[in-house]
C-alpha cells in the first residue's frame, strides 16, 4: 500500500473517529482542525525517492535542489541567498580529457560528462583512478555532479600516487559514494592509516587524534535517514571543503560528515584530485560540472 495514501486514511479515519466520540463540540472542533492540517502537510509532502522539482537557479538538465533564500527577520537574522559559484573555475572542459591522467579502458568523455565504466569483459582488478593533473589541491572547495549505478566509486582529494602499488593508485581523503548508498557521504579514507577506513561516518563530527584514535564530537542527523537525501539513480552534488585540519562534505545542500584530522602523523594538508574505478562487479560512473575553488 502507498505509505501517503495509508496515512491520508488514517488521517480521515482518525477525525471521523474524534469527532463521533467527543463530548464537547470544542474539543471536536480543535482535533478537526489539527488533523486536517495533518493530512494537508501529508499530501503535499515529498515521497521517498523523489527528487525535488528543479528551481530556476538550477543549472539546466540538473535534478539538484538548490538551498532556498531567507529573508531577513527580528533584525538579527540576516537575509540569505543560496551558495553559488563565485570564485570556482571549471577543471574539466566537457570535451576530452585534458589534464586528466587514467586507464582509458574505463574512463571517456561523452555528453559533457566523465564517464567510467567496467563491463563483464572490461573488469576492474584493483581500485584505480583517474587523476587531474592540473595542479595539488591545500585548502580548497569542489563542487561535482555525479551519477552511479553500480557498485562503488568516490572523489579522492589531498590524496598521493602509489606507483609501487600500480599505476593509477592513490591514497587519502576520499568523497565516498557506492549505489546502495551505505557508504555515500563519509569521510572516506583510501589506503588510509589503517588500510581502508571510514574517518567520518556520515552523521557524525569526528576528530581523529594520534594513534589511529577517533571521537564523536557531534552528530548532524541520523545516517540512515540521511540517505533519503540522495537521488538514487540520478544526479547529486557533492561540495566538498578543505581549510586546514577541517573537511567537511555536503551532498545536495545536506550536510553529510565533517572530520577534524589531528592525527598529526597522518594528516595530509595537499595532493591530488581524482575519481575512482572500484573493483568488484560491473557498473557505470557520470561526473559533470567539476568546479574547484581555491581557498
Amino acid at each position: 500500500m502507498n505509505t501517503l495514501n495509508s496515512r491520508q486514511g488514517s488521517s480521515a479515519y482518525l477525525l471521523n473517529l474524534f469527532y463521533n466520540r467527543s463530548k464537547t463540540g470544542t474539543t471536536a472542533h480543535l482535533l478537526c482542525l489539527l488533523l486536517a492540517t495533518v493530512s494537508q502537510v501529508l499530501v503535499h509532502a515529498q515521497q521517498p525517492g523523489t527528487a525535488p522539482t528543479p528551481t530556476a537557479t538550477q543549472a539546466i538538465g540538473s535534478a539538484i535542489p538548490t538551498p532556498p533564500a531567507r529573508a531577513g527577520r527580528f533584525g538579527v537574522y540576516p537575509a540569505t541567498t543560496p551558495d553559488d559559484t563565485s570564485g570556482f573555475v571549471p577543471i574539466f572542459d566537457g570535451k576530452s580529457l585534458a589534464n586528466w591522467d587514467g586507464d582509458q579502458t574505463f574512463w571517456r568523455v561523452e555528453n559533457g560528462e566523465i564517464i567510467g565504466e567496467s563491463t563483464a569483459e572490461k573488469v576492474v582488478r584493483t581500485n584505480s583512478f583517474l587523476v587531474w593533473r592540473g595542479g595539488k589541491v591545500k585548502d580548497f572547495e569542489l563542487k561535482i555532479d555525479f551519477k552511479i549505478n553500480g557498485t562503488n566509486s568516490g572523489i579522492q582529494y589531498r590524496s598521493i600516487e602509489l606507483p609501487d602499488v600500480g599505476k593509477w593508485v592513490l591514497k587519502g581523503y576520499q568523497g565516498d559514494l557506492d549505489i546502495a548508498n551505505m557508504h555515500t557521504g563519509n569521510v572516506h579514507e583510501e589506503r588510509g592509516r589503517t588500510g581502508h577506513v571510514i574517518l567520518s561516518r556520515r552523521g557524525d563530527v569526528t576528530r581523529a587524534v594520534e594513534g589511529g584514535k577517533f571521537k564523536t564530537v557531534a552528530t548532524i542527523a541520523d545516517n540512515t535517514l540521511l540517505r533519503g537525501v540522495i537521488n538514487v539513480n540520478g544526479w547529486n552534488q557533492y561540495h566538498i571543503i578543505g581549510r586546514g585540519q577541517v573537511i567537511i562534505q555536503i551532498i545536495n545542500g545536506q550536510l553529510m560528515s565533517v572530520l577534524i584530522d589531528e592525527d598529526t602523523k597522518n594528516f595530509t594538508p595537499e595532493g591530488l584530485v581524482g575519481f575512482q574505478m572500484h573493483a568488484g562487479p560491473p557498473f557505470k560512473v557520470q561526473y559533470r560540472n567539476i568546479l574547484y575553488k581555491k581557498l
